[in-house]
């Protein structure tokens, strides 16, 4: 005797059949971002009593990263310049947008929840994480809801959101009910960026066994040891400023194991600004995690401008401070990097240089690059389905 499927049963396996298939996101059983493994060396931690990370809402977030529609032409999104592949950055030194480029390089966005610093941009002009999530939607240049000079505003974006139908379940299973804000923009965005992890490179499977950073690591080879201690040790200058021991001291800006930016730090002497001129304003940088990839090729060029290429490019411009050009540059740098006044002149030995790449490289981990919940929801048509059971109980099933 034949039986058949009752409707719940029906209902239930064709939700479970349809959260197997490309671009589809089931409300019932969504990614862990919520209650992610943090190693237990890890104490920093920015993320606001008031938008903790969510499942839902940071699914919510995930699709509108991806989401290229929150662009004008439809053709940019967040994940457009902060592409996975490449530790949440870009390849490109300037990131194309819908009407230009971007001004400075797109900064990699691995652990940004796991620092001191809670500012963003690389002048640390929005305050938190969900102050910087919409600016770059309501860029001329970046994403084109400027709401100046005939461009669209934010209005007229969140009008276009409200007629697509996967947003209203997404809005009701993050926040209860599918009204959309910028602010709810803002939080989820958050909540999404704030997920994106990386705790799995050699150096962290070296400090869940030793003591502390300073102890060596039963994984690293000998250089990379000595790289790591010279990575920690600060410096000892004379007079002149040139390193008579010590260390590189690179951990008085980037301390492990966060490796995030000192909120104190100032401008690195890189002054140069994409395009020509000089920009002095940068004062942040991203976690140093994730440099490089798992296969050792870097995840686009390094600084705010793109002007390093290579890792040994950035250890020789520390290696060697450039000499101030004027008043308002010497102003501007960092005073570590001008030690009795004088730029920086660390006299690394080929050892000491060798050692010290070795140990940034063990910062790289693996997950982060291929990991689904950090990947593009989307299909390859550029839709997204929506299946389970929202906050308020109602089934939604869009196909």
């Amino acid at each position: 005797m034949k039986r058949s499927l009752s409707p719940l049963c029906l209902a239930a396996a064709l939700a479970v059949a349809a959260s197997a298939l490309p671009g589809t996101i089931d409300l019932t059983n969504l990614p862990n971002y919520a209650n992610q493994t943090i190693p237990n060396y890890i104490t920093r931690n920015n993320t606001p009593p008031d938008n903790q990370i969510s499942n839902a809402g940071a699914t919510l977030g995930r699709v509108l990263f991806y989401d290229k529609r929150l662009s004008v032409n439809n053709t940019v999104s967040c994940a457009s310049c902060h592409q996975q592949a490449h530790g949440f950055s870009d390849l490109a030194t300037a990131s194309q947008g819908v009407n230009g480029t971007t001004g400075r390089h797109a900064m990699r966005l691995s652990n940004v929840r796991f620092g001191n610093e809670p500012k963003m941009f690389w002048d640390e002009r929005a305050a938190t994480v969900e102050q910087q999530a919409t600016q770059p939607i309501q860029d001329h240049a970046e994403m084109g809801f400027s709401g100046q000079n005939g461009d669209p505003s934010l209005a007229d974006l969140i009008d276009r959101m409200e007629a697509l139908s996967y947003y209203p379940p997404l809005f009701i299973a993050a926040f209860g009910d599918p009204t959309i804000t910028e602010d709810r923009m803002q939080r989820a965005i958050a909540q999404f960026v704030r997920s994106i992890q990386s705790f799995d490179s050699k150096y962290d499977a070296g400090r869940s066994q030793a003591p502390n950073d300073g102890a060596p690591f039963p994984n690293f080879t000998a250089s990379e040891n000595r790289g790591k201690q010279l990575f920690l040790a600060p410096p000892v200058f004379n007079a002149q400023g040139l390193r008579t021991g010590g260390g590189a001291g690179c951990a008085g800006c980037h301390a492990p194991p966060e490796f995030d930016i000192d909120p104190n730090s100032r401008s690195n002497g890189v002054i140069g600004k994409i395009g020509g001129g000089q920009d002095l304003t940068n004062t942040r940088s991203p976690s140093l995690r994730n440099m490089l990839n798992p296969q050792g090729a870097t995840n686009g060029a390094f600084m705010h401008d793109g002007s390093l290429a290579s890792l040994q490019a950035v250890l020789n411009h520390y290696n060697a401070i450039p000499t101030p050009t004027s008043q308002a540059v010497r102003q501007a740098i960092d005073a570590r990097l001008l030690p009795g006044g004088n730029p920086q002149r660390l006299q690394l030995t080929a050892q000491e240089n060798t050692d010290i790449l070795a140990f940034l490289a063990t910062t790289t981990g693996s997950a982060v690059y291929t990991d689904a919940k950090w990947s593009n929801p989307f299909d390859a048509n550029g839709n997204v389905t929506i299946v389970g059971t929202g906050q308020t109980g109602t089934n939604w099933s869009f196909f």
